[in-house]
């Protein structure tokens, strides 16, 4: 078994930390936006808008994950 890290080829590591991985920063980066609402104390409408904004760049990720599922890629 040559060229592969606990019996995984290199495209079986990508594709789950492509998607795991990911998906786990995805949690720690809303830890982090939490965290910011929070000490600023922006209120509930200040939290929002911080989610919002910064949680924007997230939505692409996780339909890309969602339309791959529903059309099984």
């Amino acid at each position: 078994m040559e060229g592969t890290v606990f019996g995984l080829n290199e495209e079986q590591i990508a594709d789950f930390f492509s998607t795991w991985g990911v998906g786990a920063f995805i949690l720690f980066m809303l830890f982090i936006i939490g965290e910011i609402a929070w000490k600023s104390k922006a209120g509930k409408t200040g939290t929002f808008v911080l989610f919002f904004v910064l949680a924007f760049g997230m939505v692409g990720f996780i339909a890309k994950s969602v339309i791959q599922k529903m059309w099984g890629i």
